[in-house]
């Protein structure tokens, strides 16, 4: 347990420092140059994912709840929304009139999701620790970057073709998410 939080503290420290906008960031750009800050920056952020793939298979599952909608199919609906939203972060959608931050939202969303249909306690510091860094990093952000300039409206041709796109890339992840977690989807 104690690699996969270090996984996720790791993950959330990089971004967080990098998001805060810290003189250590600029002292270090300045020290060793942009391309190996960036090096570094990448380094860690693979290191942190290693740590979470390898702590969360030595984890022990522990149960600490009963998730409420383990095996529902509004899980699905729940996490096709997170899909949606990660692909509204591109330039040119029209849910970004709406939600400012959709990538971080539409992580938010997926480890509720998964908070919501998992309770053991890898759950938790997974998931739960993730929502919470996408959480700080949106006020951060929301903060740093001041009043939100909300995007023009844009043709709503691309907004459906995000939908299909989004839901065959949602599609995709949901039938190898037993190959590369070992844990299904929905148990029939």
């Amino acid at each position: 347990m104690t690699v996969l939080a270090i996984g996720v503290l790791l993950w959330s420290a990089v971004h967080l420092t990098t998001s805060l906008r810290l003189g250590f960031r600029a002292d270090l750009i300045a020290r060793t140059g942009a391309g190996p800050y960036k090096g570094i920056v990448t380094l860690l952020l693979l290191l942190s994912i290693l740590l979470i793939v390898l702590g969360w298979r030595s984890a022990e599952f522990v149960h600490v709840y009963d998730p409420p909608l383990w095996n529902n199919p509004l899980v699905l609906v729940i996490m096709y929304f997170a899909f949606v939203l990660f692909g509204a972060s591109r330039p040119g959608s029209n849910i970004r009139r709406y939600v400012r931050h959709p990538q971080l939202s539409g992580l938010i969303v997926w480890a509720a999701a998964h908070l919501l249909a998992n309770g053991d306690s890898r759950a938790l510091v997974l998931f739960g620790g993730l929502g919470v860094w996408a959480l700080v990093t949106i006020f951060v952000t929301s903060r740093r970057e001041g009043a939100w300039d909300k995007p023009e409206l844009g043709p709503w041709k691309r907004d459906l073709i995000g939908l299909v796109i989004s839901f065959a890339l949602f599609a995709v992840v949901a039938f190898l998410h037993p190959y590369f977690t070992g844990m299904q989807v929905l148990i029939p």
